[in-house]
């Protein structure tokens, strides 16, 4: 099998069997990608028993809460993905910024849960994991890591996170609640820049036949869980949007590059509704805007190399934020002096200021990406872009407690929540953000050699088989076929509900 061959009949039938007797046992059913794509299609007599159980509970049943239709309890479900309407006195620009909330899903309170359930559930389906014998080895430079090991240990089985020893406390202790066993937990050196690290470790980790590495970065799970469930849950977010404004145009989808698993969504949406697709990255790490390197705190995106399951040849905009102004927007959204200067200077209203806690670091990167988007292609009130809030605040307090004794020693007061307004906002200009033609989608393409072909030895025939679009649109014909797959493995299992 190839690099780029999706798995989509069954290799081991002994493996299979032993995953269908090991979630008979556990009590689990798996949901279809169909399901939750469109949660409607769930089981009434799931839906009937998912208000009882708590949404951060390693309960089978939250399985079918992976999806982005979780109301803002986590415990109901709505027809409308959650999403911000972010008002103009926030963000300078009169075109419609929409951002889909990644704290309504279960466990983790992010979207990187749909991510490790599109990475696992398939090899699982197949007969090549076994959940008696395998660990499942989450490389992340964020929340996917958290996703895996809440989606392993649903299943029963060992999920094992690997990740910079540089992130947020708060990643570290919700991995010491959920995993087996402290060993579950690899740190390896430096923060978000540093991706090869995590591959090394992992490298050596897959010298153990038990151990089955789960890399987002190449994983084409990935990338297709957020092309058929987070595509169109942001379509369903611009639709309600234009509700009572049917001229509304949807100008640009934006995300950080990260694992480029989100960037997927993009593609659904160019596809169709015409819209840009923007990727964010750090800019003291430019390495799709200028081959460059360095050190940044954007938490959630891994840099210096270009991910296998980045559609590099389909994207039209890099644009590059700095680490800067995402802390200290952080700390202008989540402090009581930066949300009374935002209420009573910039008349931003009481209810968006509140809901500025759902944006993560990465979040306000995806925003402040798409304010850059709306100045450079001059966008007006007829205009909608559509981003994600990977996670939420919650995830930064120790963060933002840093940056403010770092750069606000004597406290944060008004004065400063007006320098970071203007700085950051206000002043957020066009500057490092860059329109591809078709030679620098090949310079950024071409990129990736380095890690994949050079470092981790992908023939170069797989590598350059993804240039083409058709490469990305026969991808799309893995789901029906591990949907079938899933559907007979709950049938083998003999159990019509979880519990």
């Amino acid at each position: 099998m190839t690099w780029t061959e999706l798995t989509t009949e069954i290799v081991d039938r002994r493996i299979r069997e032993r995953a269908v007797k090991h979630l008979r046992e556990q009590r689990v059913v798996l949901p279809t990608f169909a399901e939750l794509a469109e949660p409607r299609k769930i089981a009434d007599s799931i839906v009937s028993r998912l208000g009882g159980v708590d949404p951060d509970a390693p309960e089978p049943l939250n399985l079918f809460r992976v999806h982005w239709y979780n109301d803002r309890t986590r415990r109901g479900r709505e027809q409308v993905p959650a999403y911000l309407d972010l008002p103009p006195a926030l963000t300078g620009v009169s075109a419609r910024i929409l951002v889909a909330l990644g704290r309504t899903f279960p466990m983790i309170g992010a979207h990187k849960v749909l991510a490790a359930y599109g990475c696992l559930v398939p090899r699982l389906v197949t007969g090549q994991f076994d959940p008696e014998r395998h660990k499942a080895i989450w490389p992340s430079t964020g929340n996917y890591c958290r996703g895996g090991v809440a989606i392993s240990r649903i299943l029963g089985c060992r999920g094992v996170a690997v990740l910079p020893e540089g992130m947020s406390q708060e990643r570290f202790d919700w991995l010491k609640r959920w995993v087996a066993d402290p060993s579950d937990i690899i740190r390896t050196p430096g923060t978000e820049s540093n991706v090869k690290e995590i591959y090394d470790e992992c490298a050596r980790l897959s010298r153990d036949p038990a151990n089955m590495i789960l890399n987002q970065f190449c994983e084409f799970g990935n990338y297709l869980a957020h092309w058929v469930c987070t595509g169109p849950a942001l379509r369903a977010v611009f639709e309600d949007a234009r509700g009572g404004y049917p001229k509304l145009r949807l100008r640009a989808f934006v995300s950080a590059s990260g694992s480029a698993g989100t960037l997927g969504a993009g593609d659904y949406l160019k596809a169709e509704l015409g819209a840009k697709v923007v990727a964010v990255e750090a800019l003291e790490c430019p390495t799709m805007l200028y081959n460059g390197y360095g050190e940044h705190n954007i938490q959630g995106i891994g840099d210096k190399h270009i991910p296998f399951i980045h559609n590099v040849m389909n994207t039209d905009f890099v644009a590059g934020i700095s680490d800067r102004s995402t802390d200290s927007l952080n700390l202008l959204f989540n402090s009581e002096t930066g949300r009374q200067y935002l209420m009573a200077r910039q008349k931003v209203h009481a209810s968006a200021v509140r809901d500025l806690d759902a944006l993560g670091l990465s979040s306000i990167a995806n925003v402040l990406g798409a304010i850059k988007t709306a100045k450079r292609l001059g966008l007006g009130p007829g205009d909608a872009i559509v981003t994600v809030a990977t996670d939420s605040a919650a995830m930064y307090g120790s963060e933002r407690q840093k940056f403010e004794a770092a750069h606000y020693p004597a406290g944060f007061d008004g004065v400063g929540a007006g320098e970071v307004f203007a700085r950051h906002l206000e002043g957020a200009s066009e500057d490092h953000l860059l329109e591809l033609g078709a030679a620098e989608r090949n310079r950024i393409f071409n990129l990736g050699y380095y890690t994949w072909v050079e470092q981790q030895g992908v023939p170069l025939a797989d590598f350059d088989r993804r240039r083409p679009q058709e490469f990305w649109a026969g991808l799309q014909a893995a789901i029906p076929r591990w949907d079938a797959l899933i559907r007979e493995f709950n049938a083998e299992t003999g159990l019509n509900r979880p519990g």
